[in-house]
């Protein structure tokens, strides 16, 4: 049996091939929505004042939103914000699948990150530690957040902890916005959104 070396299809393949549903332009639409996006973009904040961030009381605690989607920033990829954590108090104990990375301003504590194990059968299977590892951190210290770690930030001094917190919207837009509250920080109950699972 000889092989046609110009193709590797077959009759049926071929007379399916310009075949389907109703014919649509999303091609045409991308492109249309790339130049209404870049001449939008121009007119995106550049410099966000430090009196137009937004405060939220948030189920992690008292945040000041510094960049966010919702801000109409010329940052499309990252969100940032400081957490404010009451002396001797905590943040509640969350979960994303994003990396955090934060970096400590004022006060001294500790986070305790709840290491993640999965396995990828029909569907994930996620499990985690129990015993949380401990991280202490201080002053101008960096502190990283493995994807999916439950973690909770402690502050053990006696002055407000500040931390500049630093998320990915990455995930999210390839699909994976995983993003839990497994608990609320003390006082904030009424703005918890309870984990579905």
């Amino acid at each position: 049996m000889g092989l046609d070396a110009i193709t590797f299809s077959d009759a049926i393949e071929r007379q399916r091939a310009k075949q389907g549903a109703p014919e649509v332009s999303f091609y045409k639409e991308a492109l249309e929505e790339s130049q209404k996006f870049r001449r939008e973009y121009v007119d995106r904040t550049n410099v966000v004042k430090w009196d137009k961030m937004p405060m939220e009381r948030s189920a992690d605690g008292l945040i000041k939103h510094i960049i966010n989607e919702r801000m109409d920033t010329k940052e499309c990829c990252i969100d940032i914000y400081m957490q404010f954590i009451a002396a001797g108090q905590a943040t509640g104990t969350s979960r994303h699948l994003t990396e955090e990375i934060a970096f400590v301003i004022e006060g001294t504590g500790h986070d305790l990150h709840y290491d993640v194990q999965f396995e990828c059968k029909e569907t994930f299977e996620w499990t985690w530690d129990t015993t949380p590892k401990q991280y202490d951190w201080g002053p101008g210290d960096f502190i990283y957040v493995p994807p999916y770690v439950a973690h909770k930030r402690v502050n053990t001094s006696d002055v407000e902890a500040r931390v500049i917190v630093c998320n990915s919207r990455i995930m999210k837009a390839i699909g994976l916005d995983w993003f839990d509250q497994l608990e609320p920080a003390e006082g904030f109950e009424d703005v918890w959104v309870p984990p579905a699972d």
